[in-house]
């Protein structure tokens, strides 16, 4: 019995993933997206990827850059012109690249680490990104760091996912695995952001997030507030605010917050000296 339950939970996981990646993926043709602040569209590996430049960059220097996420169909939303508008005018790039309902799962870092390739390799970008995550942004953020720390200069979150038990919970992200909820489960620690956090402290990669105390459905004290508890305890070091009253939801100071403006400014600054591009 318990061999056919999982084989049921098995196909019932692959269903959920063809439609994650149907979604994730660009449809035939040029790859339509509405950006916050004006912008380039294009895909990497059939995915629609953005770039939202600097007025002014700098053409002879690599180009620093925020990777954000989730780009999902609708995201970044105009919420975030605010501080993308910050991050613009400071010199520093934005982008982001669509993989989908993936929940931090290997498919989906694979998608990323093509996504860095292509940046780096062929639009001058820096060889370290400050990650920026929104809510289940934190999971793929987080997920792609722990395994990446050399190319990561900070990370930054938005009330961020960053406990896959947590949200949106293994019966729904098991698909994305290829794995049934228990084998998930059985498997956790090898992909779940706050059991991965060692290679990070290591690298001294610093945190941040912005998450009020009254989250329901992404609950502070299971992703941020662990998250930090955890990183401390690795010798890592994370900045966390928490708002009163706020819960999981469009409040401006989520999307103003000059401390995370700050944050992003001050990593971009202490990045390692970059050598200028070959003409």
């Amino acid at each position: 019995m318990s061999c056919c339950l999982n084989r049921i939970g098995l196909l019932l996981c692959a269903a959920a993933l063809l439609v994650n990646t149907t979604a994730g993926s660009a449809a035939g043709g040029a790859p339509q997206k509405s950006l916050p602040l004006p912008g380039s569209v294009f895909t990497v590996r059939g995915h629609a990827a953005f770039i939202i430049h600097p007025p002014k960059p700098e053409t002879t220097r690599r180009i620093p850059w925020v990777w954000y996420a989730p780009t999902l169909p609708g995201l970044p939303g105009a919420e975030e012109k605010w501080m993308f508008d910050r991050f613009t005018r400071a010199g520093i790039a934005v982008a982001g690249i669509d993989v989908g309902e993936s929940y931090g799962s290997p498919d989906g870092r694979v998608l990323y680490s093509a996504f860095y390739r292509e940046l780096t390799l062929r639009h001058g970008f820096t060889p370290k990104a400050v990650l920026l995550g929104r809510s289940r942004g934190g999971l793929m953020t987080l997920a792609w760091a722990a395994e990446n720390t050399d190319k990561v200069a900070g990370f930054a979150g938005i009330y961020p996912v960053c406990n896959l038990a947590s949200y949106p919970g293994l019966a729904n992200a098991c698909g994305a695995y290829h794995l049934t909820a228990a084998l998930l489960s059985d498997q956790l620690t090898e992909h779940n952001p706050i059991d991965r956090l060692a290679a990070l402290a290591r690298a001294k990669v610093p945190l941040f997030s912005i998450h009020g105390d009254i989250d329901t459905l992404v609950p502070l004290e299971a992703n941020s507030g662990e998250l930090r508890r955890r990183y401390e305890l690795a010798g890592g070091r994370m900045q966390l605010i928490i708002p009163h009253g706020q819960g999981h939801n469009m409040w401006p100071g989520f999307f103003e917050c000059q401390e995370l403006v700050d944050f992003v400014l001050d990593r971009v600054k202490k990045r390692e000296p970059e050598l200028p591009l070959k003409n």
